[in-house]
């Protein structure tokens, strides 16, 4: 077996609404299919990414995140540009406010961190 790529991504959030607002609207990430899921009561949305998905999961009282100091599991997500600058201007033209530009020490490429609704750490790396 020889793993090939990243099939899809999958997140709970707090609050569905608010979360397709950020990723559908803000950051205009195409839905493949939306579906409600009675026997869960909760909604998954598959948005696509490149050739890999995003799967949201909305549910209802989701137990919150580990944050800092930072827990074992999903660090961050992160999102390739091909122009920082020009990425963060697209983000703050839609309300996202973004940490400061910096270079990664072992890529030497920049990057920026956001957050979603939740407070999901999100990456832009070059």
């Amino acid at each position: 077996m020889k793993l090939q790529t990243i099939h899809h991504v999958a997140i709970i959030v707090s609050d569905y609404k608010k979360a397709k607002e950020f990723y559908v609207n803000k950051l205009e990430l195409p839905v493949v299919r939306e579906n409600y899921r009675a026997e869960k009561n909760d909604w998954k949305l598959d948005l696509q990414l490149g050739d890999s998905e995003l799967e949201i999961f909305g549910e209802e009282n989701p137990p919150a995140r580990v944050s800092r100091p930072e827990a074992c599991g999903l660090r961050h997500l992160a999102f390739h540009v091909e122009n920082m600058e020009e990425a963060v201007a697209w983000l703050k033209t839609k309300g996202i406010e973004t940490e400061p530009i910096r270079v990664d020490d072992y890529t030497g490429k920049k990057m920026t961190f956001f957050q979603d609704p939740d407070g999901l750490p999100l990456e832009l790396h070059e």
